[in-house]
């Protein structure tokens, strides 16, 4: 799965209007396309659903999950559409951790006045799809405001994804080094290890066959450490700058340069690095001086945590390797 942004989109540099400042006229309310929202959520229920179904053979044939046999899955339901069916837990799951987590950033710019655009899906062959983000399409000019709508996402998905977690963990089952077969090989965080060591004690984790449900929360770990990121315009990035807007260019500098060498377990981190550090370092400068408050300063630690617990160093590596 490549590297993904679910945090809200690049907007203009930006300070608050001074004294003597002119204030241009209010822009004409964008036109919604609803149409494209609508389309691009349907196609990515296809592909993550088709993605599933393959997930769910596999699984009920105590098979581990192999990315070749979802992209002979496209034939075959076509001639049985009946066999959609089998997909829904994964796709619907994942989906409903990735709705959680764009609208928690919608809502939290609604709520601030931020016009800010419903979320856009996209669909992907690949593990069914590359995430979704918003957009926002007006300045912000408060760290507060930022803080809330680049937090809010991940910590509306981590809602979603704990339980859908334990829950597809209950249902996994245990087959002799399952995990290292196949032609992927999926990474541990330390939250799926802490769940999968009070469910299955004793067991290794290499012998756990993850249920569908379980793979789509761990798709949700992964999205969510990405995103947590301290760099450029990510959701970790809103949230390093509104903390320490002087030293997040630094620090999304310093972060890009020690993602390269980690592409040594995963060619991704060396790929996002080399993507960051030319287009994706940048921030909107905010003049605000305010504090953000205890209340906040607290969820930016859960942030924090969040990132930690979903965290994989070897995300995905091929098979054999």
């Amino acid at each position: 799965m490549s590297s993904q942004d679910y945090s809200p989109a690049p907007y203009p540099l930006y300070a608050a209007p001074g004294p003597g400042d002119t204030v241009p006229l209010a822009e004409a309310p964008v036109r919604e396309r609803y149409w494209l929202y609508s389309l691009l959520f349907l196609l990515t229920l296809l592909t993550t659903t088709v993605v599933g179904a393959a997930m769910q053979i596999d699984f009920d044939r105590n098979l581990p999950f192999d990315i070749e046999h979802s992209f002979d899955m496209y034939g075959w339901l076509w001639r049985h559409p009946g066999g959609l069916m089998l997909g829904l837990p994964f796709s619907l799951t994942l989906l409903a951790i990735l709705t959680a987590h764009e609208f928690g950033h919608y809502l939290a710019s609604v709520y601030h006045q931020v016009d800010a655009s419903l979320p856009y899906f996209m669909p992907s062959p690949f593990l069914g799809t590359f995430g979704a983000f918003i957009r926002v399409r007006s300045p912000i000019y408060s760290k507060r405001v930022l803080f809330d709508i680049g937090a809010a996402g991940p910590i509306a998905g981590f809602v979603f994804l704990l339980p859908a977690l334990a829950i597809g963990l209950a249902f996994s089952k245990i087959i002799p080094n399952v995990a290292e077969q196949g032609s992927l090989h999926f990474g541990v965080p330390a939250l799926q290890w802490l769940l999968a060591s009070a469910i299955f004690p004793g067991v290794r984790m290499a012998d756990i066959c993850l249920h569908p449900v379980a793979r789509a929360a761990w798709i949700g770990m992964f999205a969510t450490a990405m995103n947590l990121l301290p760099v450029g315009q990510l959701d970790g990035g809103h949230i390093l700058y509104s903390f320490f807007p002087r030293r997040h260019k630094t620090v999304s500098k310093l972060l890009c340069v020690a993602l390269l060498p980690l592409g040594k377990f995963w060619l991704g981190w060396l790929v996002w690095g080399i993507v960051l550090f030319f287009v994706g370092r940048r921030h909107p400068v905010i003049y605000d001086d305010s504090e953000l408050g205890a209340g906040r300063r607290k969820l930016g630690y859960v942030a924090l945590a969040l990132f930690i617990l979903c965290f994989c160093y070897a995300p995905i590596t091929a098979g054999g390797l």
